[in-house]
């Protein structure tokens, strides 16, 4: 977590993040149609870069992040922005059992991959989730290793094979209502300009 803790201040420093957030939220919206009265909850939020593409699409937000840079980053955000619907959470969901109330929508943006336990974070997805609730998650095509070559303590998932995420998800609960490649990331990779696609797949609780 600290990896996340020293690039919080600069996180949204990067245009592309902010370029992906924008389509990312774009395609959530046009598939889900949200009801202004839903409440949603961003798991792995950083600096809320998704959350602020879809913050007049939702009654709230909770957005919910272990690194207490990003979240710190967020609230000044959130000050500054006067985004009343936000509810920040310094919290790990994976390690504590919070009443933070159910939701209508579910979504994450590139964190899923750093989940090693997947059967565990699609458990507590499906009971935070209100019933036909919906699961957005927005992450990597599977890889060959390369895209964290940068980061030699990386220990998550080099992307999904959509299959075998799906299966994943349905043996916990969810139907798999949408799925497709909706933006590439550019990476230079060894002196190599390499392409890294990334998916949004949106599962609702059954």
């Amino acid at each position: 977590m600290q990896h996340f803790d020293l690039k919080a201040k600069n996180w949204d420093a990067d245009p592309m993040k902010a370029e992906r957030a924008e389509i990312f939220a774009k395609e959530i919206i046009d598939f889900i149609q949200p009801n202004p009265t839903d409440n949603a909850l961003e798991f792995g939020c950083g600096t809320g870069l998704l959350s602020y593409q879809l913050k007049d699409a939702f009654k709230t937000i909770s957005l919910a992040d272990n690194s207490e840079g990003m979240i710190e980053v967020l609230k000044e955000k959130i000050k500054k922005l006067s985004l009343k619907n936000f509810k920040p959470l310094l919290v790990d969901l994976l390690k504590e059992d919070l009443d933070i109330g159910k939701f209508n929508v579910i979504y994450s943006l590139m964190t899923v991959h750093h989940i090693l336990d997947l059967n565990k974070v699609s458990k507590i997805f499906h009971s935070l989730l209100k019933t036909n609730g919906y699961l957005c998650i927005a992450d990597l095509v599977q890889e060959d290793g390369s895209f964290h070559t940068n980061h030699p303590n990386f220990d998550g998932h080099n992307g999904f094979d959509k299959d075998e995420l799906s299966k994943i998800l349905i043996n916990n609960g969810f139907s798999i209502e949408y799925y497709n490649i909706s933006y590439v990331i550019e990476k230079k990779i060894e002196k190599e300009m390499r392409r890294y696609p990334l998916f949004l797949m949106i599962c609702k609780k059954v």
